[in-house]
């Protein structure tokens, strides 16, 4: 077994791998993405085809370890793109599938098509998606639906990227393999001295799944509250649960945060990009992260405001929080009892927050202070107690 670093659908990942063991397999079994189907499991059919480094390719015949550093898009990866979703409404409105199995690897192909083919050529197009085998449809509804897209764009303007993304020749992925191979070669004297560097993974925007709005107020200036906002590691001692693994980047950090609800316990570990406006009153926080035990991921966006009270002696603090969550802890992610647990979770920071702020100590908020749900669950369940046995009382 090897430790496996990469990006699946803009998260960062590490996963622990057999040689033998297939891309396929590991963002199925381990990553829990099971929207990339296996068929002949030969590289024929085309029911497993992904994106590594944005070129389609059979994940079941590419070693997952031949991916390290890499960056794999799933058909779940491609939720909110562009392209990908005018062909989910072409499919449907062609009659483009039926049962449906081939359609996460059809949908991938026909996605670089229509990034790259310059015009709606028929032709090129039956044999841009001859690798992907369909028993059901005899192509007529996908060939037309994936036509109507590459027409619809062009109209509108909008021209194709030459090569559909491909930077260099050679198996997709191929090119975060090539520092390894020059230490191969090299002598033993220079191989000891070079350490293949890891490519950083990106920290893209998305759409947050749900979004929470609060707001709170600390007894200080905002230009206080602004200087201590770009001390990242001073922000993160007042969040529970949360430790900076490597600050040395202001604008980009990595760390974790470890939540318990109950029996479950999660550690997210994943990378931040901050953002700030020249002025300081203003930013925004996007990460992602990833728990390998739930096999849960995250990805989460904050965008805070500061607004000066009582003649600027103190300031008000505007939090939109957006994130979505998926796996296993997604099942108790509920809309209502995260937005109560934030609330509250807030309360902490704002606390430690005004403690900091005022020169005070505030407890360490690593991992030996993290962020227990069950307790804040039991405050909400103190919290709402009156009003629900008042309501029963009432009936």
């Amino acid at each position: 077994m090897s430790t496996l670093a990469l990006t699946v659908n803009r998260c960062a990942v590490d996963c622990r791998s057999e040689p033998r063991t297939s891309l396929a397999d590991l963002v199925r079994d381990q990553l829990d993405l099971t929207g990339t189907h296996l068929g002949c499991e030969h590289g024929v059919c085309g029911a497993c085809t992904v994106l590594i480094d944005g070129v389609p390719a059979r994940s079941c015949i590419t070693f997952a370890a031949a991916c390290e550093g890499a960056a794999v898009t799933t058909i779940e990866g491609l939720d909110d793109d562009e392209i990908a979703t005018e062909l989910r409404a072409a499919f449907t409105r062609e009659h483009a599938l039926q049962c449906g199995y081939c359609t996460p690897g059809m949908l991938v192909s026909a996605r670089d098509l229509v990034l790259r083919l310059p015009d709606a050529d028929e032709h090129q197009i039956r044999i841009g998606m001859s690798g992907n085998l369909c028993r059901c449809t005899g192509y007529v509804g996908i060939v037309r639906a994936v036509m109507s897209v590459i027409a619809a764009r062009r109209a509108r303007g909008i021209q194709p990227v030459v090569g559909g993304g491909r930077a260099i020749l050679g198996p997709a992925g191929s090119g975060h393999g090539a520092a390894k191979a020059d230490l191969r070669v090299a002598s033993p004297s220079a191989a000891a001295s070079v350490t293949a560097p890891r490519p950083a993974a990106a920290i893209a925007d998305f759409t947050p799944a749900a979004m929470i709005e609060q707001a709170f107020e600390v007894q200080h200036p905002p230009a206080q509250v602004a200087a201590l906002f770009t001390d990242v590691a001073a922000v993160a001692a007042c969040l529970p649960g949360v430790a900076l693994t490597n600050a040395a980047d202001p604008n980009r950090i990595e760390g974790e945060i470890r939540v318990q609800v109950g029996p479950i316990a999660a550690q997210f570990a994943g990378v931040a990009r901050i953002e700030r406006a020249a002025d300081g009153l203003s930013g925004r926080i996007i990460g992602t992260g990833n728990d390998r035990r739930s096999r849960s991921s995250t990805q989460g966006e904050i965008r805070y405001r500061l607004k000066p009270l009582d003649a600027g002696r103190a300031t008000r603090i505007d939090l939109t929080i957006g994130y979505t969550l998926t796996g296993l802890l997604a099942q108790v992610g509920r809309s209502g009892l995260v937005r109560d647990l934030a609330r509250r979770l807030i309360d902490q920071f704002t606390g430690n927050l005004e403690r900091k702020l005022s020169g005070q100590t505030v407890m360490p908020a690593g991992a030996d202070q993290h962020l227990n749900g069950l307790a804040l669950l039991l405050g909400l369940i103190r919290a709402r107690l009156p009003r629900w046995l008042g309501g029963t009382t009432r009936r």
